[in-house]
């Protein structure tokens, strides 16, 4: 195993090849530092905060809308954060990437999914970039599109992991491709 937040699901058909978003503290610890956040007893308090400030409020249209507002982007953040992302190998037909969205323990409220047939796989690659002063890794399939045109589609773009984590992913993905 490369990471804990690396996990490898392999069932009759297809392996899909997941990161969680979360990972372990790296003063070695064991905590886990989680990437998304659910509801904490802080949300609890919200009713409790309207309730005081109605009113005040439930005059004042202008008011109400910005209060209103608050509330949907509150919630709008916490049900898209990214739980995790997949790669899943279907080997006769092709790669989907995947990229799940939702409240932790709970469930994906939405999910993104980009198939790229065999057929139109030119290759699957590992490939760095430049963020400032540092080296970013990523995994990215190049697929034929139009008479002469190419796609690029970047596997795991919001967690970015680590190397080793792209290398497994590599091989995995490059063992399941079909020769010829």
């Amino acid at each position: 195993m490369v990471s804990p937040e690396f996990v490898i699901l392999r069932h009759p058909g297809f392996t899909e090849y997941r990161v969680e978003n979360w990972r372990l503290a790296r003063d070695g610890s064991g905590r886990i530092l989680m990437g998304v956040s659910g509801w904490t007893w802080q949300y609890s308090l919200l009713p409790l905060i309207i309730s005081l400030l109605w009113p005040r409020v439930h005059d004042n249209i202008l008011a109400l809308c910005g209060l209103s507002l608050a509330l949907a982007a509150l919630f709008y953040f916490k049900c898209t954060q990214v739980l995790y992302e997949s790669v899943v190998v279907i080997p006769p037909h092709g790669i989907q990437l995947e990229t799940h969205r939702g409240l932790p323990w709970f469930s994906s409220f939405f999910v993104t999914r980009n198939f790229v047939p065999f057929a139109s796989l030119q290759d699957f690659v590992i490939h760095e970039g430049l963020r400032r002063w540092d080296i970013r890794y990523y995994l990215a399939t190049i697929k034929l599109s139009g008479a002469d045109g190419f796609q690029v589609h970047v596997a795991y773009e919001n967690l970015l992991p680590h190397f080793e984590i792209l290398l497994e992913v590599y091989r995995g993905v490059h063992a399941a491709i079909p020769k010829g």
